[in-house]
């Protein structure tokens, strides 16, 4: 039986996709060098290489302006009622773009640089800004500074600006964070209230999971009755579980609470109690020893005693506070390679994303994926879009940016691709 071509699993799913003239993100698709419509397209036409079409017509809601370079159709040609005619110029661009992405995911780094590289040395190859990326982030994934360098100037002298600077990304990135600073992390709202309750909730699910948590305060702004009970219930489930705790900007909620608290007036215990235990996080002995005197008097009984549970200074200290609309939740990290169909990575986003509305994924430090985890990771964040939620992939290498258009992962999570 003869060998199938490399790639030729994703062509009748490719060759689907453009002949059923299916939209692709605007922005995407001209970064790498594709329609966002494709007319009866089929890339993997053996024909496809050497052979341009009739030109065709088609109508445009958009205005005529200036040509915009596109390797696969040229829309520099409108006509005065607005229709567009659309002739395919390098249909053959359209293959290698499939085909390497396919190669690179597959661990086949040689074939996918030949691919590219060939398409560069062909003069009559229209090439876009993509191709370009995808070859230079190659160099980079591959460790090839040379060969970068060399290719850098060119595309300065393409675009006529800056390049991207040369980045190693061949070895592999030192650990991210110490083991207590890898759990997981949650930002407490604003308010604490009832309405905390869900969110608290989550973060038991989680923390029993993972058995640690890092929790960061620094966004409180007001805590009523209700929050303050749900607090403390949750401190005490965490607790009995027996759950690694580290809680940051704790002196936040301190002087929140501090108002709340008179001594000689026995109300709001929960208040006391939670005060107590935030200054154990804090680490001021002193002032909790005060605290705890008055709470005796107070309320006529023993005080909790006194526990240092402030952050190791290893720990890491989450970035400043920033009211940054859209921006609320800490950052979910891909490292490595993404593989298999039952990666345990794109799980954690899964548990990660149970509690956030807006999923941020840091994808620096990602350097593949394979074509089974691309499969798993559109199936995870599909159904994390049908719940409602926003997942944002950012800084993610031009190689694995062209599989995840490939796979339709642009289409159910907002990908940005590293400079």
């Amino acid at each position: 039986m003869q060998k199938s071509k490399p790639g030729a699993i994703l062509a009748g799913f490719v060759a689907h996709r453009y002949s059923m003239c299916c939209f692709e993100s605007p922005d995407f698709s001209r970064f790498y060098g594709f329609p966002a419509v494709a007319f009866n397209f089929n890339p993997f036409k053996k024909n496809a290489l050497n052979q341009s079409s009739v030109p065709e017509s088609a109508s445009s809601a958009g205005n005529s302006g200036a040509p915009t370079e596109l390797s696969a159709l040229d829309f520099s040609h409108a006509s005065q009622q607005g229709a567009i005619e659309v002739t395919e110029v390098s249909s053959g661009v359209g293959v290698v773009y499939e085909e390497a992405a396919v190669l690179y995911a597959n661990g086949n780094d040689r074939d996918a640089e030949h691919l590219l590289t060939a398409v560069f040395d062909d003069p009559t190859a229209t090439v876009g800004e993509g191709l370009w990326m995808m070859l230079l982030d190659l160099y980079r994934l591959t460790g090839q500074r040379e060969r970068f360098e060399t290719r850098v100037i060119d595309y300065a002298r393409r675009f006529e600006r800056s390049p991207p600077a040369w980045e190693d990304l061949s070895v592999q990135p030192a650990k991210r964070r110490s083991d207590a600073a890898a759990a997981s992390v949650v930002n407490l709202p604003a308010s604490l209230s009832a309405q905390a309750s869900q969110q608290l909730q989550q973060i038991c699910v989680i923390a029993n999971k993972s058995g640690a948590l890092r929790i960061d305060l620094g966004r409180v702004r007001s805590v009523d009755d209700e929050g303050c009970a749900l607090i403390q219930k949750t401190l005490a489930q965490l607790a009995a579980s027996r759950v690694k705790l580290t809680i940051f900007n704790a002196s936040r909620l301190v002087d929140l609470l501090a108002p709340k608290v008179k001594p000689g007036q026995a109300e709001n215990r929960d208040y006391w109690m939670l005060m107590l235990e935030m200054l154990k996080y804090t680490g001021e002995a002193a002032r909790f020893e005060d605290l705890a005197v008055d709470y005796a008097v107070t309320f006529e009984e023993s005080p909790p005693s006194w526990e240092s549970k402030q952050p190791n200074p290893g720990d890491e200290q989450p970035p400043a506070v920033e009211e940054t609309p859209g921006r609320g939740e800490e950052e979910f990290y891909f490292d490595g390679e993404l593989s298999g169909s039952s990666n345990e990575a794109i799980r954690k986003l899964d548990e990660f994303a149970s509690a956030r509305q807006t999923v941020l994924v840091d994808c620096s430090q990602l350097r593949r994926v394979d074509f089974v985890a691309a499969g798993t990771l559109f199936n995870s964040l599909a159904s994390l879009q049908a719940q409602g939620k926003i997942i944002q992939l950012y800084k993610v290498n031009a190689m694995v940016g062209a599989l995840m258009r490939v796979m339709s992962i642009d289409q159910v999570a907002q990908v940005m691709l590293r400079g």
